[in-house]
């Protein structure tokens, strides 16, 4: 890398942020807040919401789900995927930390710090599951990181969990538990419901959003799609988890402000999770010869969560006022943050960089 390369300030991080993401955190609590404003003043709404359903998940609140994933996969480029193959290191690494070692550390953390907790251990562990899509580009284009190889594995992670999550679901929330002797503890739940709402919740705006960047740009282009329909789109997705933490919290209030504690004790496995991830991830790719720019990518996607689909699995298989939904809102609350941090912590890591 040129010496000449013009390191990135902090104020460069945050203003390559566009507003709404700069602020995240800041929208999340504002909903939470308006959440429990709302259950206190509509005592009814779980009645008006479950007026109409699909399968278990009320109209709006699918809605909501759905429109909260879609802008984010039609940001991936889908073709990329053939090019994967060309930096069998990196491809490899990021799949073992993907889909070995990043749910097993979720399923250990949320076993040894919430024992006595089994809604939102199972919630944590659904978290784990869900592995980075498209908002980690964001992360590794602020820390440098080299954009074609997170587009490659964002897309590729994006496929995968179709196939892969029901069957890691079954392992680490029934099959697992029950070799560990742990199983007595577990929730009940079908495996077949965590497929049916990945198919649904992945499955349907993955679809759309294939279909719309390949209609998109053989129409207009990839710079019309890239630089006017994605910025245009963008924030539906915000308003989606917006929308749907509104109305989690409005059903739980009660349950929130009886036991405020809770939201920190599914804070504290998150945060060792994200912290061990990307520390982990460094180190590896480090050892393994990778440059700067490729081992930040592997970091950054390695430690990124998917925690749209968390929630979206969260609802659709055990309801919107469980435990598991409510752990999966308080992921991105952390994640966030702890991201934003990384950020400048790759950055001074750049300046050290020896290869």
């Amino acid at each position: 890398m040129s010496q000449a390369t013009v390191e990135p300030t902090e104020q460069d991080v945050l203003h390559r942020l566009s507003f709404l993401d700069r602020f995240l955190p800041v929208w999340i609590i504002v909903a939470m807040a308006a959440g429990l404003g709302l259950g206190a003043v509509v005592p009814g709404l779980q009645g008006v919401l479950d007026a109409v359903k699909i399968g278990q998940v009320s109209l709006p609140i699918a809605l909501g789900l759905l429109l909260m994933m879609y802008p984010v996969l039609a940001k991936v480029r889908y073709d990329r995927l053939d090019t994967v193959t060309r930096d069998r290191r990196t491809m490899v690494l990021s799949l073992v930390l993907n889909w070995v070692v990043g749910p097993a550390l979720m399923f250990a953390l949320a076993w040894l710090m919430l024992p006595d907790l089994p809604e939102y251990r199972t919630g944590l562990i659904i978290v784990g599951l869900a592995r980075c899509i498209a908002m980690v580009i964001i992360w590794n284009d602020l820390a440098c990181g080299d954009r074609e190889a997170a587009a490659v594995l964002v897309a590729l992670n994006s496929v995968f969990q179709v196939v892969m999550f029901g069957v890691l679901g079954w392992f680490y929330l029934d099959l697992l538990p029950g070799w560990l002797g742990l199983a007595s503890e577990t929730v009940s739940f079908s495996p077949w419901e965590i497929a049916l709402s990945v198919v649904i919740f992945l499955g349907i705006p993955l679809a759309a959003g294939y279909l719309s960047r390949r209609v998109g740009e053989r129409v207009r282009g990839r710079d019309w799609y890239e630089g006017t329909f994605l910025p245009r789109i963008g924030p539906i997705a915000l308003y989606g988890l917006l929308f749907t933490i509104v109305v989690l919290f409005a059903l739980q209030g009660e349950t929130i402000t009886s036991r405020p504690l809770d939201v920190a004790r599914i804070a504290l496995p998150l945060l060792v999770y994200f912290a061990v991830m990307w520390a982990g991830s460094y180190a590896l790719g480090k050892a393994a010869g990778l440059s700067y720019s490729r081992t930040t990518t592997l970091a950054f996607t390695a430690a990124g969560n998917n925690f749209e689909l968390a929630i979206a699995v969260a609802i659709g298989v055990f309801g919107v006022t469980s435990g598991q939904a409510l752990a999966g809102v308080v992921g991105p609350l952390i994640e966030v943050p702890v991201l934003v941090a990384l950020v400048y912590v790759s950055l001074w890591l750049r300046r050290r960089w020896t290869t």
